[in-house]
């Protein structure tokens, strides 16, 4: 019998699904990986709730339209305000509940499955490693392939195995002394994680949002330990080159604020949108940069509620009377949603004070910037690390063995200034412009990162 047309069609499509974590950054990291496989002609479907969908294209600077959006229903969850006065650790433990109530996409990303394999010549799905419980069936299913997202960096990762395994000595790289887990997860988080770390060993791979030019190293071992499963480097997702205006045609005014400064003269403080400050914490900042005497856009917002749009209005933080005064042409206090990565990408920003997230990390990494490190929970104390003690684009605000303490005024300022107005700042700078410029190398055509997305792209359409 002949094939006509349409049977050939289907049977060389393949189509790939992602399933993001629900929070912020993590949904940004598979967001920006859809337009990357897009590019390749691969229908793309990303899957969440209603709200998280909702949240992820509100915060995203690209067009998605081409993607395919499945926002599922779940039952309802609480969504507390942030508690900065939580004494066991940082963690946003007030987010629990949302996270707990995506496990309920099992059911739902199982049909959408059951519905793309009954057309599609084979699935790809791409699963953050926080929800391998919602992606396991898969791995039942003849024609899908099933693929971890680690949404931190290699390093972060290689720490986690390599203390599993007893610490074994390695050839060709020195380990640097590795901060504790204990103070980054609270007890019930640390349980949800096991749970989604058991169902991993089904996988077809794991995927990371970095490169073999800044860690190859871990990436190495990652491979050497994975019993024969496929380690994909395919970052960084983020654009290396930005748009000076979003998709309809606005500029935040803040950037019109940066215009106007020096080059490498402004320092973005930003601890991300699971951060929550206490009062007390706000005011030694607050009275650091200001001492400092240095430019800075200070982004001042309460960490995401699990429902960002439940309507209770955000906690606004006020400061001292008059600061906002006294800094007018220094200083820039930013109260809505920032654009990053616009920021870090801007000539006049020299370095970045920030929690490292492995976001922000990457962001700053791609864009040249120094870190002043304030590590807050969860991978933050270890990313750190890879940023002050393996890379040496940064230095410790926060040292995290001190992490129940204050940070105070005269420290904020000290590490404002050692990384702003010190050679040793310029050095770093100069170090940080050296990894963007190697990563700018890794994309372009025979670069180690275009060849490896390109390998991954053969592999699974193959």
């Amino acid at each position: 019998m002949a094939l006509n047309n349409n049977d050939i069609l289907h049977e060389t499509k393949v189509e790939v699904l992602l399933l993001p974590f629900p929070a912020q950054g993590h949904l940004n990291q598979l967001l920006h990986l859809s337009h990357l496989i897009l590019a390749h002609n691969i229908p793309v479907h990303y899957v969440g709730t209603v709200t998280h969908i909702r949240q992820a294209t509100l915060r995203h600077h690209n067009s998605t339209s081409n993607i395919h959006f499945h926002a599922f229903e779940v039952p309802p969850f609480v969504s507390p305000p942030p508690n900065p006065n939580n004494s066991e650790t940082d963690f946003p433990s007030h987010l629990i509940p949302s996270f707990e109530a995506s496990t309920h996409l099992r059911d739902p990303v199982g049909k959408l499955l059951q519905s793309l394999s009954s057309h599609a010549r084979r699935v790809i799905v791409i699963h953050d490693s926080l929800m391998a419980s919602v992606a396991q069936d898969a791995t039942d299913m003849p024609n899908v392939e099933n693929y971890t997202f680690h949404s931190t960096c290699a390093f972060t990762t290689f720490a986690f195995f390599w203390e599993r395994l007893g610490r074994p000595s390695l050839e060709g790289f020195r380990v640097p002394e590795i901060p504790s887990l204990e103070g980054s997860f609270p007890i019930k988080f640390i349980e949800f994680i096991v749970a989604q770390y058991e169902l991993q060993k089904f996988n077809d791979g794991n995927i990371y949002n970095t490169s073999r030019a800044i860690e190859n190293p871990y990436i190495e071992f990652m491979e050497h330990i994975s019993g024969g499963r496929k380690v994909w480097a395919l970052g960084p997702f983020n654009p290396l080159a930005i748009e000076k205006k979003d998709s309809i045609g606005f500029r935040h005014s803040c950037m019109e604020w940066l215009d106007k400064q020096e080059p490498s003269s402004v320092i973005y403080v930003s601890f991300g949108t699971t951060t929550t400050l206490t009062e007390e914490q706000i005011q030694q900042i607050e009275t650091g940069l200001e001492q400092s005497k240095q430019k800075f856009i200070w982004v001042l917002r309460d960490a995401d509620k699990g429902d960002i749009f439940d309507g209770n209005e955000a906690k606004r933080h006020e400061l001292s009377n008059g600061f906002e005064e006294r800094v007018k042409g220094m200083g820039l206090v930013v109260r809505d949603w920032a654009p990053q990565l616009e920021i870090l990408s801007h000539t006049s920003t020299g370095g970045f004070m920030s929690h490292c997230g492995w976001n922000s990390c990457l962001e700053s990494i791609t864009m040249g910037v120094p870190i002043a490190a304030w590590p807050m929970h969860s991978d933050q104390p270890r990313n750190a690390v890879l940023i002050t003690e393996v890379l040496k684009v940064g230095l410790v605000v926060k040292d995290w063995a001190q992490r129940n303490s204050l940070v105070s005024a005269s420290t904020v300022e000290n590490g404002v200034r050692r990384l702003m107005e010190t050679k040793e700042g310029d050095e770093m700078r100069e170090r940080a412009v050296k990894l963007k410029n190697g990563i700018q190398r890794s994309m372009e055509e025979g670069g180690v990162s275009r060849m490896e997305m390109g390998c991954f792209i053969a592999h699974i359409t193959k």
